[in-house]
């Protein structure tokens, strides 16, 4: 039996897309990741500049506590600034084919012919559209807005802060646990393993290869931490 889709059409079979996913899937990715790397390169860094296990921890959660709002405030100023682009275009689609509906007619029509439409079957498929949603048909077609992942600012934000402090937790929780003296070590290995599940679990949701996904996380993991441990060493022999 036929269901109706998205729009209220039936069709015979749902077929999962997973773009419809991209909105949160970025905002949790994006932020467990930065979690977990800046988190973890800020302990190693500290720690390569000092010998002290509190200060280290300290600087640990500090940095979660920072980075978690510093997401949640800059993916909602980020998403709440693409809703409005998005709005204001939607308000000037109205505008436009309430003053001028034949020109818009025109234009929906050439879309479709430059899409390979003959032209008479682009006028007959530009008018079908209009007459059962216009604005619709010109945001989809026209400006490329979809309903597929709308922008939800405070969603982004909140994800955004959650999986960003999950993912620090894992080396500040692994380095309140290791000895002093093998901290760094520690922590870099807890890090390279959960960058590499976290890179496997974004790949897998947005279905895209695994492998390659997991190595490119974990070499710029590796790149990140050994820059900070040197940039720790350096500073820490100045003082």
């Amino acid at each position: 039996m036929a269901r109706p889709d998205n729009h209220g059409i039936p069709s015979a079979h749902e077929e999962p897309h997973l773009s419809g996913r991209s909105g949160w899937l970025r905002a949790a990715v994006m932020g467990a990741n930065d979690g977990i790397l800046s988190t973890a390169s800020l302990i190693m860094g500290v720690a390569a500049g000092a010998s002290d296990h509190v200060t280290i921890m300290l600087a640990g959660a500090a940095g979660m506590a920072a980075g978690a709002l510093s997401m949640a405030a800059g993916e909602y100023v980020s998403v709440s600034s693409q809703e409005d682009v998005e709005q204001a275009d939607i308000r000037k689609e109205k505008a436009e084919l309430k003053r001028n509906p034949d020109g818009e007619l025109d234009e929906l029509t050439a879309i479709y012919e430059t899409r390979g439409l003959p032209p008479e079957l682009a006028r007959e498929v530009a008018e079908q559209l209009t007459e059962a949603d216009a604005l619709g048909a010109h945001l989809r077609d026209e400006i490329g807005l979809t309903d597929l992942s709308p922008p939800r600012p405070l969603q982004a934000a909140v994800v955004s802060a959650l999986t960003f402090a999950a993912g620090a937790s894992v080396p500040l929780g692994v380095g309140a646990i290791a000895p002093l003296d093998s901290l760094q070590v520690w922590v870099g290995g807890a890090t390279l393993v959960a960058l590499g599940a976290l890179g496997a679990f974004g790949a897998q949701a947005g279905g895209a290869p695994r492998r390659r996904a997991t190595l490119r996380v974990m070499v710029w993991g590796v790149l990140a931490m050994a820059a900070t441990s040197a940039i720790g060493a350096l500073v820490g022999q100045a003082l």
